[in-house]
């Protein structure tokens, strides 16, 4: 600090030393302007940018997007100018106590991070400093957020406020716990959105971009921005990189079974022998059913056809006007449909079956129903990826299922579907940092160019879900919990009992799953009678699953005593590197390890075999 900083008062000579240092710092991104007016060919070509920007979006507004596009929803100021007043009502900012202590944090804070510094009476700091500031964010690793003070300050003030805040929440009295967490989801959400990264003024890289390029790169976001707003969607990938049946989706294969809410494919053997029992895959019905089959290194389904398994699919139909009537049953109708028709086409008398997320919650009820019906053993076995069945301890999912959230929805699928554009915004909000954020920053403020990434494609290819049930699944699953209780809910006819499900069961859940926590998902163990084994892998939802083994990454954790809860679980299990896939084929195999030929009908396509057209079919395509 300057020699004579006793003698001046702390807070006006900090931000005197701010200014100049704010000063000196424009005039070295800008050469040769130093601390002067920039000259008149810099302030033209300023003025170039701002007329371009100006007329990209005049140009837009005579073409605006729909109000219930989601994107364009989640830009509009007005929207949120009323999510911050309902949430500024909430939280107890306007006590003059907590006010007060803000200030005096803020104070203290200030003149700590300024205490990292030697700052010259001319603005300048001394090179070759590497401060340790007393908060750290990854948003903030950037070396550039600690060389300047300024900087320093914007970003260790917010993320001081950013846990003030946060801990606020805590604070409040006389709110019940759903409330609390719905609260606390709101607060972070507000926090993420108001980062000062997210604001080209506040983000040193942003501005250094900014000039360096001459304004380009805001040309260039706006460019990305204005196409996002157009087709209400958060673009994360180069699209044009991508094409089913070419380089994603490519595992050889036929649809041979077709109706108008799914298609089935099976797909070709690559082994002279194959499992006697075949395999069906149920994915989620509100995503693309190739997460599974992105690309050969990474496809679970190429890899089980690898193992020796006879491999189908369900690639479900993206809704449209045409299923506005469709419902639980019709869901878990198709699955029973589904199993029946491989056993008749194979001429088994069982399947293996997989429910991926939401799919494993109908799989769930199917196995109930067939039990109940006297048909249990047309299963031999069942896996669960991520799937919940008892929804208590759902999640930041369960801050989208009150009253009003579900009536919103409603209205959103006036025409019998809801776009699907909405789920993936709302899955987005989960982690809006690396989502939303991120992509705004790196999209929009900085107008880079969209990288090819095979599962940011498929994040972004969202599917439409019927309207009628999906606001009963929020309503009986989410919100009421209804079917761990048994005969409460029923299907096709059938009341829905989980403690029928006797068959065995191979149970995944993600450590890091935002989506279905892994304590949600263990609580299928309470709700089954049948022999059970849970494995805990690493990461989320989606690289917690599709992780093979070539890759090496991450770990997964089994313990084979008896055990009463997810801690229990967790306390005494022993952790193994790489992929569970090799754990689950073992335990598949061991359920039934009689082969045959690979021949006949186990080869789709084959002489005499009718088939509709090859993998990855129509319904993936439609929008």
């Amino acid at each position: 600090m300057p020699a004579d900083s006793a003698t001046v008062d702390p807070v006006t000579q900090m931000l005197q030393t701010q200014a100049k240092q704010a000063q000196l710092f424009f005039g070295q991104l800008m050469p040769g302007t130093g601390s002067s007016l920039p000259d008149a060919g810099t302030m033209d070509r300023w003025a170039e940018v701002a007329g371009k920007l100006q007329s990209m979006w005049n140009e837009f507004q005579i073409d605006k997007p729909a109000s219930n596009n989601p994107l364009a929803a989640m830009f509009d100021p007005a929207q949120w100018g009323a999510f911050a007043k309902n949430w500024y009502q909430q939280m107890p900012l306007a006590d003059p106590a907590q006010q007060q202590k803000l200030w005096d944090d803020s104070m203290a804070l200030w003149q700590s991070v300024l205490s990292h510094y030697v700052v010259q009476p001319d603005g300048s700091v001394d090179e070759g400093q590497t401060p340790n500031l007393p908060r750290h964010d990854r948003r903030f690793s950037d070396p550039r957020w600690q060389e300047q003070p300024i900087f320093a300050l914007i970003h260790q003030t917010y993320l001081m406020l950013a846990e003030r805040i946060g801990a606020m929440v805590d604070e409040i009295d006389g709110i019940d716990h759903d409330k609390r967490e719905q609260l606390r989801f709101a607060t972070r959400t507000m926090v993420e959105a108001l980062s000062p990264a997210n604001f080209p003024v506040t983000n040193p890289i942003v501005l250094e971009r900014t000039l360096e390029s001459r304004g380009e790169n805001l040309v260039t976001g706006m460019e990305h921005l204005l196409a996002d707003l157009k087709r209400g969607q958060l673009t994360h990938t180069d699209s044009g990189a991508f094409k089913l049946g070419e380089n994603i989706a490519i595992t050889p294969g036929k649809v041979v079974h077709e109706t108008p809410l799914y298609q089935l494919i099976q797909y070709t053997p690559t082994t002279d022998e194959v499992l006697e029992t075949p395999l069906i895959i149920f994915p989620p019905w509100i995503n693309r059913f190739y997460i599974l089959d992105l690309n050969p290194k990474k496809s679970f389904i190429r890899w089980a056809v690898d193992q020796g398994v006879t491999t189908f699919v369900v690639s479900w139909k993206s809704a449209d006007r045409s299923m506005k009537e469709v419902v639980w049953d019709d869901y878990i109708r198709a699955q029973i449909d589904a199993i029946d028709h491989v056993r008749a086409r194979l001429k088994v008398p069982s399947v293996h079956a997989i429910g991926y997320c939401v799919a494993g919650t109908t799989l769930a009820a199917t196995l109930a129903i067939q039990s109940r019906r006297g048909e249990a053993d047309k299963v031999k076995s069942a896996t669960f990826f991520t799937a919940q069945v008892d929804f208590e301890k759902a999640g930041e999912l369960l801050h989208f299922v009150d009253d009003t959230q579900i009536a919103a929805i409603e209205n959103m699928g006036a025409g019998g579907y809801l776009d699907g554009r909405v789920m993936a915004a709302t899955f987005n909000l989960l982690r809006g940092t690396d989502l939303i954020w991120n992509y705004v920053i790196n999209n929009y403020l900085l107008g880079e160019e969209y990288p090819a990434f095979d599962l940011l494609h498929w994040n972004g290819d969202v599917t439409n879900l019927p309207s009628k049930w999906h606001k009963r699944y929020l309503e009986d699953l989410y919100r009421d919990n209804l079917l761990v209780i048994p005969d409460r809910l029923s299907a096709d006819g059938t009341p829905i009992d989980l403690s029928q499900v006797v068959i065995p069961c191979y149970i995944q859940a993600g450590r890091e799953d935002h989506i279905a926590p892994a304590e949600s998902v263990w609580r299928i163990m309470d709700h089954f009678s049948g022999p059970m084994r849970f494995v805990l892998a690493g990461s989320g939802h989606i690289a917690g699953v599709v992780n093979p083994p070539d890759a090496q990454k991450y770990q997964y954790w089994i313990n084979p005593a008896e055990t009463s809860s997810f801690d229990d679980f967790v306390a005494g299990a022993s952790e193994h590197k790489g992929s569970w896939w090799p754990d689950w084929m073992e335990w598949l195999k061991a359920q039934e390890p009689a082969t045959v030929a690979a021949k006949g009908r186990r080869i789709p396509g084959s002489k005499g075999d009718n088939v509709i057209e090859d993998a990855p079919g129509r319904y993936v395509k439609m929008r």
